[in-house]
């Protein structure tokens, strides 16, 4: 290019967006959601904007995974975000990195949403409810340590049945760790089997201070509890979405401790009913077997005592009889029964098997070793037979008998007939003992 000054469209916007990008660094801007649009994607496009003026804005669709809330025309938002230029079209925006809803009826919203969502999906359903124990064996309280949500929380359990004993998760229950720390905490009360009931609580606050129950992963955790939970935040007028989930919502934490156990006092007085009521019914029993004790004894009165007692006498001589009989027959049954079974056990003594089985091995192994025998000597025939089958079809039994091998000298082939000589060939003649080489002088052949 003859003249630098001059830039194409493409270049310039390049350059524009690298001037961008060096003055601006991560920049933080506050405005109204519209124009939103949310592809297949997963990117979301929107204009930010004011009173008096307006801004494209990119988000993709990686930096959405930290969003607590679903975007919306019309939201205040306050966003983190990259100054940049669109170079095919050339227009400035800017590429969002963080987004926070902006003001407590941006959380409001954020609440509603994911009250949507999660009703949606059955957790607030009243049929997953589980139902608290009657008198727990031990509760898990989750809540500050320092707060005064846990003082209330002793108090009432102390003075409503303090046989029960407690168990003290301490977490933080307001900031960005609060979600974690309450989610591990609810893991690690159902992971004590003592444990049957948790108590979720915390003091009153704003909707921001009580933001960590209105968490989607605190929400699933408690959804997840094999242990019946109850959950009281804050004041009677403050719902959370934990509330919604728990097996029991309670309005402040001292009414959770409330419902966590029943008043001792009454189960005492339960108790001494009961062993009043259980006294009376055994005087009032005691008193009618008196009563039925007296008619029998009257009765009895008015027959023969004598006589009854001389037939009773008798009875008791005749099944006296009949025992003796009975012990008899029965000690001689058991009598043979044993001799039965030590004859069993005789003929099934181990020493007698071991012995047939160890005649049966002898006799075996004779069987095994003729059998060996007989067929190595069966074997060794049949290999001498074969030998000499062999031997007597073998060419050097046949140069034994005093035959030749004839072959024109330094090649492999055998001459079987005169004709394919001539006079002057070398051979090479194999006898039985040795090798001749001649030369042909003459030839004879056969007339046919």
């Amino acid at each position: 290019m003859a003249n630098p000054s001059v830039f194409t469209v493409s270049q310039l916007n390049r350059e524009a967006k690298r001037l961008l990008a060096q003055h601006f660094l991560t920049v933080q801007v506050q405005g109204e959601i519209s124009n939103l649009s949310l592809p297949a994607s997963g990117h979301a496009y929107f204009t930010l904007k004011d009173a008096q003026a307006q801004v494209r804005c990119a988000m993709f669709k990686g930096q959405q995974s930290t969003l607590r809330f679903k975007p919306a025309n019309g939201l205040q938002v306050l966003v983190s975000a990259q100054v940049s230029l669109y170079e095919p079209r050339g227009d400035y925006q800017l590429v969002v990195e963080r987004m926070e809803a902006a003001g407590e009826g941006a959380l409001r919203q954020a609440f509603e949403q994911l009250k949507v969502k999660l009703s949606a999906e059955g957790l607030f359903d009243s049929d997953r409810k589980q139902v608290l124990p009657l008198i727990p064996a031990r509760i898990g309280v989750i809540t500050s340590p320092s707060g005064a949500a846990i003082r209330d929380i002793l108090t009432v359990l102390k003075r409503r049945f303090p046989a029960i004993p407690v168990v003290i998760y301490p977490v933080a229950v307001q900031g960005e760790a609060a979600q974690f720390e309450i989610s591990a905490a609810l893991a690690a009360a159902n992971r004590d089997a003592a444990v049957d009931l948790v108590i979720l609580a915390r003091g009153g606050g704003s909707l921001e201070d009580l933001w960590a129950f209105n968490e989607e992963r605190v929400a699933r955790a408690i959804a997840a509890s094999r242990l019946p939970v109850i959950v009281g935040v804050g004041h009677e007028t403050d719902v959370t979405i934990a509330d919604f989930v728990a097996d029991l919502r309670a309005p402040t934490p001292s009414a959770a401790a409330e419902h966590a156990v029943p008043e001792q006092a009454a189960w005492l007085y339960a108790f001494t009913d009961a062993e009043r009521r259980l006294t009376r019914l055994m005087q009032l029993k005691l008193s009618s077997s008196r009563q039925q004790l007296a008619w029998r004894e009257k009765a009895l009165q008015a027959q023969h005592p004598g006589e009854k007692l001389h037939r009773n006498a008798q009875r008791l001589d005749e099944l006296e009889r009949r025992l003796a009989h009975a012990q008899q027959r029965r000690l001689s049954q058991q009598r043979q029964h044993w001799l039965q079974i030590e004859a069993r056990l005789k003929q099934a003594q181990p020493t007698a098997a071991l012995e047939r089985y160890r005649n049966r091995l002898d006799f075996l192994e004779q069987r095994l070793a003729a059998a060996m025998n007989r067929k190595l000597a069966d074997l060794a025939q049949r290999q001498a037979a074969a030998g000499a089958t062999l031997h007597a079809v073998s060419p050097l039994a046949t140069l034994q008998r005093g035959y030749a091998i004839v072959q024109r000298h330094g090649e492999t082939a055998i001459i079987k007939s005169a004709a394919d000589l001539a006079v002057g060939d070398w051979l090479d003649i194999r006898l039985a003992s040795g090798q001749v080489v001649s030369e042909v002088k003459r030839l004879t052949r056969d007339v046919a």
